[in-house]
């Protein structure tokens, strides 16, 4: 009996010291698979990463590109009203120049009338 006792107890540990080394190797494996599996995130993180850069700066060009665009609209607005500006102040000296054209007629009209009316008098009196 204590040879069967003896070959269990060494039969126990024998299974015990193979079931030991497959958990070693187990936990070797999972450690492994965690390195592999941190290093592809950290790999997908970079290109995420970058494509995000890349977008960024495309959003930057085009938001450069906008405003350039509004500032030609801004500024052929303003060369626009420039121009109907000076135009409105060209039609108004026309007609300040038309009224006081006119203003001097009458003025010279009326000095005209002055003068043959103090003329006839003046002929009249003599």
């Amino acid at each position: 009996m204590k040879k069967i006792f003896l070959g269990a107890m060494a039969l126990m540990l024998a299974v015990s010291v193979t079931s030991c080394r497959e958990t070693a190797n187990k936990a070797e494996e999972a450690a492994k698979d965690a390195a592999t599996e941190a290093v592809d995130a950290a790999g997908e993180a970079a290109d995420a990463a970058k494509d995000a850069a890349g977008e960024a700066v495309d959003a930057a060009k085009d938001a450069a590109g906008d405003a350039v665009d509004a500032a030609k609209d801004a500024a052929g607005d303003a060369v626009d009203a420039a121009k109907d500006a000076a135009g409105d102040a060209v039609d108004a000296a026309k007609d300040a120049a038309g009224e006081a054209t006119d203003a001097v007629k009458d003025a010279a009209k009326e000095g005209t009338d002055k003068a043959a009316n103090a003329a006839k008098d003046a002929l009249k009196k003599q």
